[in-house]
């Protein structure tokens, strides 16, 4: 589906790495990754941490969400989006996509919060559970970003915190400005599967600087700084980035530019064949965004939606890996009773896409 490029100088830097002996969470990769990480999205930081799922929990803890909490995600997302949710003791609301985005539905979440909650000394209660809605978690599906101005106006109204889920969104625009640089704090994965990679990886970005601090202090186990003293003073995770993994970083984020140039001329390739088939089309940007087209994604009508399966089997049958959209969180198990909107958008969309090879190599070959 996608497969990693190694292309660049990532034999070099690891061995420099490996000659260093400074492997784990310390060393100059790290400092280097996180400075060109936040140069490249114009973030005002970025702290490096183990994956997008801690980055997430991270980020939910220092936007305030606290045990007993609801946060707002799309019931249409990959699971780690909730789990992070649930690692704060708080409890997913599960909202609606759009299917021009394929991401939080800014009219309907506000049509969904007017109707369900109210305000009480400054904060968004869910009526029906009493429960303070503390925050918001859009997601930018593989790679397009969401109606984040529409979003931005219902977390204003509504005072609940957005954290972004930009997992997917490494090089993607809204109108100029880089995904995951909205809200209060964004969050990256670096998973092998993603734009770049470090293996496994992730990153908190932040234009605060005292939530930076408190990121990266966090995440090192909450250790006060001290030449040999083992002080921890409150309670931390062991989530910092290894160096090993942020020198294959720092190779990889110096091929980005070529990644995104390749993944859309891989989109315009797709685009134009499967113009003439009938009852499916190529999932594009909207007009003032500019995706990175992490994966290459068909829609299906909703008239031939009830085929996407043996689509799947057909083209994996053949050779090329294809797979549906995750299931809905509402579908599984551990989310099946949380608060929820009107999901038919998202039960729709599930039904009706299929991604495709997006890997970047795959434009570098000829065209048929």
């Amino acid at each position: 589906m996608h497969e990693p490029s190694f292309g660049g100088s990532e034999w070099l830097y690891l061995k420099e790495c490996l000659d260093s002996t400074f492997v784990s969470s310390v060393g100059k990769f790290v400092d280097r990754f996180e400075s060109e990480l936040a140069s490249f999205t114009g973030a005002g930081h970025a702290v490096a941490v183990v994956n997008g799922t801690a980055a997430l929990h991270i980020a939910l803890k220092l936007a305030g969400v606290r045990t007993d909490d609801e946060v707002l995600v799309p019931a249409l997302t990959f699971v780690a989006t909730a789990n992070a949710v649930s690692y704060c003791g708080a409890t997913p609301h599960l909202v609606d996509s759009e299917e021009s985005t394929l991401g939080m539905d800014a009219a309907r979440l506000r049509a969904h919060l007017v109707s369900q909650t109210e305000q009480r000394v400054g904060s968004c209660v869910n009526r029906a559970t009493g429960r303070i809605i503390r925050a918001m978690v859009p997601m930018h599906t593989f790679g397009h970003p969401v109606d984040l101005d529409g979003l931005l106006a219902v977390a204003k109204d509504f005072n609940i915190a957005m954290v972004e889920d930009a997992a997917e969104s490494l090089g993607s625009y809204y109108r100029g400005q880089h995904t995951g640089t909205f809200g209060l704090l964004g969050i990256l994965s670096f998973n092998g599967n993603k734009t770049i990679t470090t293996g496994g990886g992730g990153a908190i970005l932040t234009n605060d600087p005292e939530l930076a601090r408190r990121a990266k202090h966090l995440t090192t186990t909450a250790k006060v700084p001290h030449r040999w003293e083992f002080v921890h003073d409150e309670l931390g995770y062991n989530y910092r980035m290894p160096n090993i993994n942020a020198a294959l970083g720092c190779a990889q984020l110096e091929q980005l530019p070529g990644f995104l140039e390749s993944k859309r001329t891989l989109f315009e390739r797709y685009r134009d064949a499967f113009a003439p088939v009938p009852g499916v089309r190529m999932f594009a940007e909207r007009e003032g965004c500019r995706s990175n087209y992490w994966l290459q994604t068909l829609l299906l009508d909703e008239s031939i939606g009830g085929r996407r399966d043996e689509l799947l089997a057909a083209t994996n049958a053949a050779g090329y890996q294809t797979r549906p959209a995750w299931a809905p969180m509402h579908t599984l198990a551990p989310y099946s009773s949380c608060p929820q909107a009107s999901l038919q958008v998202a039960e729709s969309l599930q039904r009706r896409i299929i991604n495709i090879p997006s890997s970047a190599v795959l434009a570098r070959e000829p065209s048929p």
